[in-house]
This record gives structure tokens, C-alpha cells and sequence, in this order.
């Protein structure tokens, strides 16, 4: 957890950061004393900064005491990059795509070794899935991770290959196996999981490319996500490509990607 560790002398910038970076997707609302642990802070001075927080609209302080992140701060995130600008350029094709598809159909980018997802769209015939807009999910357990992991830089590669972490008992933990599939991915341009990062699910994820002028890279990775018993669910690696493909361009037509 980000953000545990008391140092002394931190600024009041940090502390109040580091508050902030208490909350995730397994704690969407702490308690003032909670807060306090997890971001390494004494308790007076997270009650002040949460008071702070709270009056800029950082944070929302419920009736039972507790806080979540506020308004402000979903405000502010909306105008990253990674969110104003490669999800309106790829919002048409992700419903064109579930249009199709009808399974669930998601957007990634890779933030250190986790794959960031931008963007989901999902219906009442989707299986349900852990990854929602906004939560960090391992590269090494998803398919979408799996292709931002083997675009990612050797050094990348290889601390994910350290940090192998059991998400099922479907997970490849084995770095000479996940070095393997990595090869495998960058051969075929797709990835595919069955039951890896949850159970009763199986991903299918193409690399979203982006010409630009020092060389091809890959922008996001996009996937779908669909019960393991469906059959025909390689067959669908063109129609996702062809999505990315035309996502990857109208980014080229909006600026440098970065």
C-alpha cells in the first residue's frame, strides 16, 4: 500500500497526498483513524488535512463518520490525457464492438505493473468482472495486461516476472512460462486468459497500435471478456482488431499519444 510509511519531516504537501493515496479499490471509505494508519500520518494532523480535504471537495465525509474521494477529484481526473482524449476518440468503437460482441468490452493502458483500465462497457448478458473504470488490475493475470506487458520495456518485463502473484489457482506464477506466453503474444498480436484473474471468466486482448514519428507503438490494449466455455472466442480476434486498429488511428489524427 502506497503511502504507508511514517517519514519524518514530509511536507504538507506529501502528507496530504499520501492521505489520499490511502483510498483504492479494496478501501473506497476509511475512517479517520484508518486513514491515519494506512497513510502513516498522526492522528491530529489527518484529522486537519482531512478537514482541509473535505472543504476543497477533495473528499466527502458521510454520516457515519467515514470519507470517500470527492467530486473535485473525479473533475479533475476527467481532464487526463489517458481519459479526455483516448476515451473520446475510442468510445464509438467500444460500443460498435459490444454492439457485436454483447460480452463485455474494456480499455487499458499499462501504469507500472498494473494495466490502468480507461474505459468498460458491459450488459445484463456480461459476466460479471472485477475490473471497472479506474481499478489497477496485475499485468500478468489479464488479458489486456498480457499485451501492454509484452509491448512494455525489458526492464518492465523483467520486475513483473519477479512479482508473479497467484490472483487464482489459474494464475501463471512460472516466470519461464509467463516469459514464454510473452513471446507467444508478441507473435500472434493477441492474448488470451481463461479463469486467471477471476473465476467463470476468459479474456480476449489486442494491442491498440499507434504510428508515430519515432516508430510504432502500442497506445492501450482492448478486450473482451466472456464466459471460459465460449468456443468461438479466438475467432473474434479480427473483429478486435479491426476496432483497434481504428482507434489507434483516430489517436495518430488527434495528436502525439503520450
Amino acid at each position: 500500500m502506497a503511502g504507508r510509511s511514517s517519514v519524518p519531516g514530509r511536507s504538507v504537501t506529501s502528507r496530504a497526498l499520501a492521505i489520499l493515496d490511502a483510498f483504492d479499490s479494496g478501501a473506497p471509505r476509511l475512517s479517520l483513524s484508518e486513514i491515519a494508519e494506512r497513510s502513516g500520518t498522526p492522528l491530529t494532523t489527518a484529522h486537519r488535512l482531512l478537514g482541509e480535504l473535505a472543504d476543497w471537495g477533495a473528499l466527502i465525509r458521510r454520516t457515519d463518520g467515514r470519507y470517500e474521494i470527492g467530486r473535485k477529484l473525479w473533475d479533475l481526473g476527467l481532464l487526463a490525457p489517458v481519459q479526455s482524449e483516448l476515451r473520446q476518440v475510442a468510445a464509438p468503437f467500444l460500443q460498435d464492438l459490444h454492439t457485436t460482441i454483447r460480452d463485455t468490452v474494456h480499455l487499458a493502458v499499462r501504469e507500472g505493473l498494473h494495466a490502468l483500465y480507461v474505459e468498460r462497457i458491459s450488459g445484463r448478458e456480461s459476466v460479471p468482472i472485477v475490473s471497472q473504470v479506474g481499478s489497477r488490475l496485475p499485468l500478468h493475470a489479464t488479458g489486456v495486461g498480457k499485451v501492454l506487458l509484452a509491448a512494455a520495456p525489458d526492464d518492465v518485463v523483467e520486475q513483473a516476472l519477479r512479482s508473479l502473484t497467484r490472483q487464482t489457482r489459474h494464475t501463471v506464477v512460472d516466470p519461464g512460462r509467463m516469459r514464454r506466453e510473452l513471446v507467444e503474444v508478441r507473435r500472434r498480436r493477441y492474448a488470451r486468459t481463461s479463469e486467471e484473474m477471476s473465476p467463470g471468466t476468459a479474456s480476449l486482448a489486442v494491442p491498440v497500435p499507434l504510428e508515430r514519428p519515432g516508430g510504432p507503438a502500442v497506445a492501450a490494449a482492448l478486450g473482451i471478456v466472456a464466459p471460459p466455455h465460449r468456443r468461438d472466442l479466438a475467432r473474434l480476434v479480427p473483429v478486435l482488431e479491426v476496432a483497434a486498429r481504428g482507434i489507434g488511428r483516430e489517436l495518430a489524427r488527434t495528436r502525439d499519444f503520450r
